[in-house]
């Protein structure tokens, strides 16, 4: 079934017409060329930019000038979110779908092939672990129509490099051109590399072969060399748009590194400083693999720059879910975030807040900011109004909102707006908030309903940024009106629930309990 989604913007006509053809018979202006820049695993406060109120000392810890740049030049959201780890979110943003519905719910991996952890209470669902496909045939995966399809189809040349993670080994979902990309540099099935180093070929061994399934894919040229995946990545991402800006069509180029996903290896470029800083060794190579990412920014900033492209593109940043926290990191686990608590997996902020930045020259007013949440899947009909698309179809319903209308305070969409988070599984890493969990976020209100105990938490977010203060117990009556929007949801999309191993029934809806 069709789903027709109306933007403003000029209409995407639809047809049987080869994929360039049809893309001469939309471009009817210039079209702004797109860059979304995600980061993998970046946490709110891996960076000299304040997301918050006031500057922290990690905000001192990390160099990153060109996110200072690029938040002089446009607006900084302070609350944006994403899901608590990464499949769901970059399935979220390239269909526009909550994960509640899409039920790609956990990261994916191999074909057929659950990801969650052993839990000694629940059985967790029948979820969709092959992620994205573009046909309806294939089994546990969610049939969709993708954002660089319909890129396409509007007359874009689509790029897509580093970490795709949309879809299982051996389905169509792994390879980014089966979802609507032109070109594919180095995106597979995996969601994380064996090394940045090339000097250690990648991962891959010296005939170029992967050695695991996390072996980066198509960089042999750089195999043997002293070079970091996040600097090769981005001199391969601008080789792509050299080669495509000047044939008619704008480009979106979807800049997605591996970085600053575990392993966590020096960036030699940058280590140095950080070591004779005193900080953690651990600590020290996570910031060195900061900076290597945002000098990737600057470099494509001064691209942009150098080829007078800077005032017809637009640039979004983002990350697909909170910092890594829990393992890995060195000093005291679930502290990477704060003032947010806990990290990477968990219903908590430091598990789902994002920082998150767009240059929009002529729209977006430089060194503003924007304070108004919203979530994953706003990117998808957001993107597709900044490319001029007012009418479109897709296969599946949409959960996101533009978030344009943040950007001229004609409107607020998130004024009343729910924000759901779904988790029926388990990432197998232990800590505050990271478990099977169903969320909802109104206004000041963030209840979250876990599955396993069945209880609820209940914070203030503007107040309580830090979520110390569980108020269930205080505001029965908000607990027992934000139940029920997230009940009736969930019921609403039929999310997955889990199942008590004890009892034999699935885990009841919050507002069922």
């Amino acid at each position: 079934m069709n789903h027709l989604i109306s933007l403003a913007g000029i209409g995407l006509l639809a047809g049987l017409l080869p994929a360039q053809a049809q893309r001469k018979s939309v471009i009817k202006h210039q079209q702004p060329n797109i860059i979304l820049f995600l980061v993998d695993d970046m946490g709110w406060q891996d960076t000299s930019v304040p997301f918050w109120t006031q500057r922290t000392p990690f905000n001192d810890r990390y160099h990153t000038p060109n996110m200072v740049r690029m938040a002089k030049l446009g607006v900084k959201f302070t609350q944006a979110y994403a899901c608590p780890v990464s499949s769901p979110s970059r399935v979220s943003l390239l269909t526009g779908m909550n994960a509640a519905r899409h039920r790609v719910t956990n990261w994916t991996l191999e074909k057929n092939t659950s990801t969650d952890a052993k839990d000694p209470d629940l059985i967790f669902p029948i979820w969709n672990v092959n992620g994205i496909t573009p046909t309806p045939s294939v089994e546990r995966a969610v049939y969709a129509t993708t954002l660089p399809m319909l890129l396409q189809k509007a007359g874009y040349t689509t790029i897509h490099c580093g970490k795709a993670h949309f879809g299982a080994k051996d389905t169509p979902g792994e390879e980014p051109k089966n979802l609507g990309f032109d070109i594919n540099i180095a995106g597979h099935a995996a969601g994380g590399p064996a090394t940045y180093q090339g000097l250690k070929n990648f991962g891959n061994d010296d005939l170029g072969q992967p050695t695991s399934v996390w072996s980066i894919p198509g960089l042999k040229k750089y195999h043997g060399k002293d070079i970091n995946l996040t600097e090769a990545l981005t001199i391969e991402a601008l080789h792509a748009v050299d080669s495509v800006r000047n044939n008619g069509n704008p480009f979106f180029l979807y800049m997605s590194h591996y970085a600053v996903h575990a392993p966590i290896e020096a960036n030699n470029q940058f280590i140095k400083n950080y070591e004779n800083s005193g900080l953690d060794k651990t600590e020290a190579k996570y910031a060195s693999m900061i900076e290597g990412m945002d000098k990737s920014l600057g470099d494509i900033m001064d691209y942009l720059e150098r080829n007078n492209l800077e005032k017809n593109t637009i640039i979004l940043f983002m990350s697909d879910n909170g910092g890594l926290s829990a393992v890995a990191r060195g000093g005291e686990p679930h502290t990477h975030n704060r003032p947010l608590a806990s990290g990477k997996g968990s219903a908590y902020e430091g598990g789902i807040r994002e920082p998150m930045m767009l240059i929009w020259p002529d729209v977006a007013k430089p060194n503003s900011i924007c304070d108004k949440y919203l979530i994953i899947e706003d990117f998808f009909p957001s993107i597709l109004q900044m490319a001029g698309l007012k009418k479109f179809n897709t296969v599946q319903i949409i959960d996101g909102i533009s978030f344009i209308p943040f950007l001229n305070d004609k409107s607020d969409p998130s004024k009343n707006r729910p924000l759901f988070w779904h988790y029926p599984n388990r990432w197998g890493e232990t800590g505050p908030g990271i478990g099977t969990f169903s969320s909802v976020r109104l206004n000041d209100w963030k209840l979250i309903y876990y599955h396993t105990s069945q209880k609820i938490e209940l914070f203030n977010i503007t107040n309580d940024i830090s979520e110390t203060k569980n108020l269930a117990d205080k505001e029965q009556t908000m607990v027992k009106k934000l139940s029920k929007v997230l009940g009736e949801y969930l019921r609403k999309v039929n999310a997955q629930m889990p199942m008590n191993k004890h009892t034999g029934k699935a885990v009841p809806y919050p507002d069922q309990m």
